[in-house]
């Protein structure tokens, strides 16, 4: 059985200004006061996992233990399967130093081109894989994916990363140009949240 959380205060591993900004709104149901690892001054530990949930693990236990307060970290990508399922864990590397994602969206499309693939329509998906750390090593993790296909070029302004290229399955609106609260609904994140609150957060205590 999951652990369930009774803490009081809550550490986001994570330094991505977009995903803390989603993060901090999923948990504001559920009256635990949360801060940024930035705004503790903890390090970003180097992303050495070769999966998703590897990852967020190193993120959310290095957290714990530098602040010995839970830590809840995200990592996650888009997959193309066509391009043999990268950028993947690469996702934000493909952003480069500097985090540019537009540099990384044309990059997909590029590759798409080179690949002999119609990057119009592309099948892909993102994947969120979350994990819950507390100081005494006990984690719990979750994985949730949004399925759909790629547009080009980057439309909308809203959310972050690859939004603006991936219309969910269903849809006709990219990430990018949807509503927040309305891709808080059914993105990669808010299904493994889903599966994380269930476990660990319930609301009747």
């Amino acid at each position: 059985m999951a652990r369930k959380f009774t803490a009081d205060r809550l550490v986001i591993a994570s330094h991505n200004a977009g995903k803390i900004r989603e993060m901090v709104d999923l948990m504001a149901p559920y009256d635990v006061a949360v801060s940024a690892a930035g705004e503790l001054g903890l390090a970003e530990p180097e992303e050495t996992g070769t999966t998703f949930l590897a990852n967020a693990e190193l993120k959310a236990r290095a957290a714990a233990t530098a602040s010995d307060l839970p830590a809840f970290s995200d990592d996650s990508g888009l997959v193309v399967p066509a391009l043999d399922s990268q950028p993947g864990i690469y996702s934000a590397r493909w952003a480069g130093p500097s985090r540019d994602f537009a540099v990384a969206m044309a990059r997909v499309e590029t590759e798409l081109s080179q690949n002999g693939g119609a990057p119009e329509g592309a099948d892909a998906y993102f994947v969120s894989a979350l994990s819950l750390c507390w100081p005494d090593g006990h984690a719990e993790n979750f994985e949730g994916e949004v399925h759909g296909t790629l547009s080009f070029p980057p439309r909308g302004e809203h959310g972050f990363g690859y939004d603006p290229i991936f219309i969910p399955g269903g849809y006709r609106i990219t990430f990018g140009e949807m509503d927040p609260e309305e891709k808080h609904t059914l993105s990669h994140r808010a299904r493994a949240f889903e599966k994380l609150v269930a476990a660990c957060f319930p609301l009747d205590g």
